[in-house]
């Protein structure tokens, strides 16, 4: 059992490398890659985002029910892993393209292949690993850590690569697909019998019998107004970062340094956040990750200048590992594991998307209008506001397993921090 849990530790934090390492090869530098390359304005990149937004929350409830269902096996990541090693093919010869012949048709393409491969498949591949953690022993941030390490590997070059020729990421992508195959043949878990059984006993009421839970309603309203503004706000970020230098060129290049530095400090922020989370609780963690973010997109609408900004930007490695650390401990405290699949592609990802869906567009129009700085004041105040509101409506429930350090909550719903 020991050398199992070594072995899936460490095979599947080199999925998570490899997997995260072929999201920012095709993905870091996909707004620049819109605006610059594809000559798209604000508007139209919303529409993308939206489109994008749309497929993921659809795809999002059938990976996470799938996922329940199926258990251990690997089978719905067989089908992910398939999709990355055609991005190559399919940003070069049937994305771009589509999307310059008919940015309607293009999105609604696009859209279906990139949530099936990321926005969507990210969700099923975080919550299956986090599955095997528990079953082997192995907390799921310290695996995590790997994922982020493999974004900013790949976005360390990808401003370098893409003012050469935008096209070299996408293979670069492909690529890093086809090692994910090898880690997927070489991870071995044991699926007992009884595993089994649970997986297959979950029904569809069993998943609608969340919907009358009280700590997943107010969970949703924290995403809504707090993670979900944080994707829009992330979305043309790049566009804005690039336009505060002399060049784009430069601004791209610098882009993809700043961007690998921070993803390689959220790396570090990936094994530390499992003891933030444990002293503090699941609750106060989200809340803290919900301030610093608000206080991330506000400064960016104050910021005067490239190094003010990239200090904003420094912050994403502090509350994204907090955040995701967070809300697994939280779903585990308050919800049936069975369905952890669900809650996350759901609760979490699909949410998630409802909201961008509808903010996207309105986002992009304000870009174009107001500018970023203004909008990002608005977008920023927003969070701060929900963030607050989630003082009061997040459950303090915490189940603590025996090798976490901290006070053990009760299981009153109390509405305050401690």
């Amino acid at each position: 059992m020991v050398n199992k849990s070594k072995n899936n530790y460490w095979v599947l934090s080199g999925f998570f490398f490899f997997y995260f390492f072929t999201w920012s090869s095709a993905m870091s530098l996909f707004p620049i890659w819109l605006n610059q390359t594809l000559n798209l304005d604000g508007t139209k990149t919303g529409i993308i985002f939206s489109v994008n937004a749309i497929a993921a929350l659809l795809i999002q409830p059938l990976y996470g029910i799938i996922s329940d269902k199926i258990g251990l096996r690997k089978r719905l990541l067989w089908v992910i892993v398939a999709l990355l090693t055609l991005v190559g093919p399919f940003f070069i010869y049937v994305y771009g393209p589509l999307l310059q012949y008919n940015i309607v048709m293009g999105a609604i393409v696009g859209g279906a292949y990139i949530g099936a491969a990321f926005f969507a498949g990210v969700g099923a591949v975080e919550s299956y690993i986090e599955k095997i953690g528990r079953k082997y022993d192995f907390e799921y941030g310290k695996s995590r850590m790997w994922g982020s390490l493999g974004w900013a590997s790949a976005t360390f070059f990808a401003g370098q690569l893409f003012n050469i020729n935008p096209n070299i990421n996408f293979w670069i992508a492909s690529g890093s697909g086809l090692c994910l195959i090898f880690m997927l043949l070489l991870t071995k878990v044991d699926i007992t019998t009884e595993e089994q059984k649970k997986a297959d006993s979950i029904k569809l009421k069993d998943v609608g019998s969340l919907l009358k839970m009280k700590e997943l309603w107010a969970f949703m309203v924290y995403v809504l107004g707090v993670s979900c503004i944080y994707s829009v706000y992330d979305q043309q970020f790049p566009v804005y970062y690039s336009s505060l230098f002399p060049t784009q060129e430069q601004g791209n290049q610098m882009y993809g340094y700043l961007n690998s530095i921070q993803v390689f400090v959220e790396a570090g922020m990936m094994f530390a956040a499992p003891f933030i989370v444990n002293k503090i609780g699941p609750k106060k963690a989200l809340l803290l990750a919900g301030f610093i973010m608000a206080a991330r997109i506000i400064g960016s609408g104050i910021a005067t200048g490239p190094i003010f900004i990239s200090s904003m930007k420094m912050l994403h490695a502090l509350e994204l590992p907090i955040m995701l650390i967070a809300i697994f401990k939280y779903f585990s405290s308050n919800f049936d594991n069975r369905l952890s699949s669900t809650l996350y592609l759901v609760g979490f990802q699909f949410i998630s998307q409802i909201g961008a869906a509808f903010l996207s567009p309105v986002a992009g129009k304000m870009y174009d209008i107001i500018g970023f700085s203004k909008s990002y004041l608005i977008l920023g105040a927003i969070v701060l506001a929900f963030t607050l509101l989630s003082i009061f409506l997040l459950s303090n429930k915490w189940k603590r397993n025996e090798n976490e350090v901290g006070p053990v909550s009760d299981n009153s719903d109390r509405s305050a921090i401690a």
